[in-house]
């Protein structure tokens, strides 16, 4: 075949690769609306998931959907958020009836506002995360008043978007705390705002116990893989109380060997604080650095010198849990949680457990009192006297 011949012959096979991927689309959102005509309700509206804005769909469990959703491109499900979500284009906000782009952006001025507030923060210092987390949050509150201007936003207006936004579309305390946060820091930066910060109130949020799993539990899950890479992964977050983000910002510097401490560097709050390193992690872990040789990160990807992702870290994890078979949905910050909550069972004081995980206040290690059982376990209950 010449090469007259082939290049149309290519564009054609593009073209009806593109048409066969648009049709499986269509066949999907026909079906969820067929679906729904049945009784079985769904709703899709944009989330946050890892800093990137995606599409999170809402349906009732159905084996055929989860199924057909799966072959959307990019489409995932969120333990966390336990949702099907999906990427954030154009063509899958249309599908699902997402408003576009365009008619959700705030006024001219307030994308303004918002880049200079992104300036401030970064001049003094806030992390990418949260300059992210605070710019996102500020412009669903500024796109909410994309007719007003921002100087003249006031306190009645913040009470009216926590009623006509927030608790309309049943979202939770948590994120009208990060929508308060981001306008209180932002008015701060604002001359001649008719805005009181001090009169700005946070949410009454729901007092959750951490969730902690059992020893038992924890050991299955730190000896289920073979593979020492992984195992010593896992188990450094659980001997440490490590988040994800500190495991993988990890150096082989900071294995202080000799004085039996890991130094975690610049964490939450840019804070340095160490850990005691245990003599079993640290055999582990000279057996991982034999095999491995990591060179920048104590962890790396596949690329020498590349960090190893957060999304393969989970992986580990759930690769874990399906081994052992528990069921419950495990993230990595409940080895986090377990690690505090064993600690307080064994007898250390909650002071120390501040310290160790890097806490400003003694008063968010009180919920761990909350879920340890060592106390509770010698209560005798007065039923057994019956």
């Amino acid at each position: 075949m010449s090469k007259s011949e082939v290049i149309p012959h290519a564009k054609q096979r593009l073209s009806n690769i593109k048409t066969c991927c648009k049709k499986t689309i269509y066949k999907i959102i026909s079906i969820f609306q067929s679906q729904n005509q049945h009784n079985t309700t769904w709703s899709a509206k944009l989330i946050k998931h890892n800093s990137e804005s995606r599409i999170a769909v809402y349906f009732e469990k159905n084996q055929d959907l989860i199924a057909r959703i799966k072959q959307i491109a990019g489409a995932r499900w969120s333990q966390q958020k336990t949702v099907w979500h999906l990427p954030d284009t154009l063509e899958n906000r249309e599908r699902f009836n997402i408003e576009p782009h365009a008619n959700s952006l705030p006024s001219a001025e307030a994308i303004e506002q918002i880049e200079k507030f992104k300036q401030w923060m970064r001049s003094k210092r806030y992390s990418e995360s949260t300059i992210s987390t605070y710019s996102e949050a500020l412009k669903s509150f500024l796109f909410f008043y994309r007719e007003k201007p921002v100087v003249e936003i006031n306190n009645e207006d913040v009470i009216i978007y926590n009623n006509g936004y927030i608790l309309k579309n049943k979202l939770s305390a948590s994120y009208q705390n990060q929508i308060v946060n981001a306008i209180k820091l932002f008015f701060k930066t604002v001359r001649g705002t008719k805005i009181e910060v001090d009169k700005i109130h946070r949410p009454k949020r729901a007092k959750l116990l951490p969730n902690v799993l059992s020893k038992e539990e924890v050991k299955l899950i730190l000896n289920a893989h073979s593979n020492i890479k992984h195992k010593t992964m896992l188990s450094l977050i659980y001997s440490c109380g490590l988040r994800r983000s500190e495991l993988l910002n990890l150096k082989p510097a900071d294995i202080d060997s000799k004085r039996g401490i890991v130094i975690i560097r610049q964490s939450k709050g840019k804070k340095d604080r160490i850990a005691p390193l245990s003599p079993k992690i640290l055999e582990m872990l000279r057996e991982y650095y034999m095999g491995y040789k990591p060179k920048t990160w104590l962890f790396e990807g596949v690329n020498p010198g590349e960090p190893y992702s957060e999304k393969s870290l989970q992986s580990v994890l759930k690769q874990a849990l399906q081994k052992v078979s528990i069921t419950k949905p495990v993230s990595l910050h409940w080895l986090r949680h377990s690690f505090a909550t064993h600690l307080l069972e064994s007898g250390t004081d909650l002071r120390y457990i501040q310290e160790l995980l890097g806490h400003n206040s003694s008063k968010t290690n009180e919920i761990y009192t909350h879920v340890s059982t060592k106390s509770l376990q010698q209560i005798k209950s007065p039923f057994d006297d019956l």
